[in-house]
């Protein structure tokens, strides 16, 4: 069963609750929530305020993704704040076992993220010990970028890896993730998808069913 995670980054923050409200109703369980620092990544959305007030109104899963240079120094802050799961990006974590550590001993769950030119080798030590792998299949930054084609032939290594050592950690994949696409990322082995544009532009339930059929006529 493949998970779609709307980015938040996407949505009409004017218009936030009454679009978290249509999410949930449509069978959405998971919010993706991109950290941005306007260091590792140009650009700058929003941190813990946001993310503790979404806590206060949803139950739904706070999926944060840490696109900040030294995350480990914000890991407190979002726990408190009210993430579920952090992810932090490979690139950027310098003691990147101890970090994890922190997470999971607070009892929320793990993800590394990998940018599209970082090779999955760079995870070999750490992937028993992680839920969830982020395969970045655009640079990341802003929104609404073309998906990187090359990046499919890393979701399809990280699921071989999965099957052959028999782990648990989920993938999930996030950029340029459009109707034409998203059953083929599927396929190659990502069980989250993260959509932003393609969920938040136009009517939000319309966008959610096509692309739920289109996962549908996969399986």
């Amino acid at each position: 069963m493949v998970t779609l995670s709307p980015s938040l980054l996407a949505a009409d923050f004017v218009n936030l609750r009454s679009q978290i409200d249509i999410l949930k109703l449509n069978g959405i369980r998971s919010l993706h929530l991109d950290i941005m620092d306007g260091m590792y990544v140009p650009n700058i959305s929003f941190g813990p305020p946001v993310i503790k007030s979404l806590r206060k109104y949803t139950d739904m899963f706070l999926d944060v993704h840490m696109m900040v240079e030294a995350p480990e120094r914000y890991i407190d802050d979002m726990i408190y704040a009210g993430a579920d799961s952090i992810t932090l990006h490979i690139e950027t974590c310098r003691h990147l076992d101890s970090a994890l550590e922190k997470i999971r001993k607070s009892g929320k769950k793990t993800g590394v993220a990998l940018n599209p030119a970082t090779p999955v080798l760079l995870l070999d030590e750490i992937l028993p010990f992680v839920d969830m792998v982020l395969v970045m299949s655009v640079n990341p930054g802003f929104g609404g970028q073309q998906f990187i084609e090359y990046t499919k032939r890393k979701i399809e290594r990280l699921k071989a890896i999965k099957s052959d050592n028999a782990l648990s950690y989920s993938i999930q994949v996030d950029g340029g993730v459009n109707k034409e696409n998203i059953a083929d990322i599927a396929e190659a082995g990502a069980d989250n998808i993260v959509a932003g544009s393609a969920i938040f532009s136009g009517d939000i339930s319309d966008n959610i069913r096509f692309l739920k059929g289109l996962l549908e006529e996969r399986e």
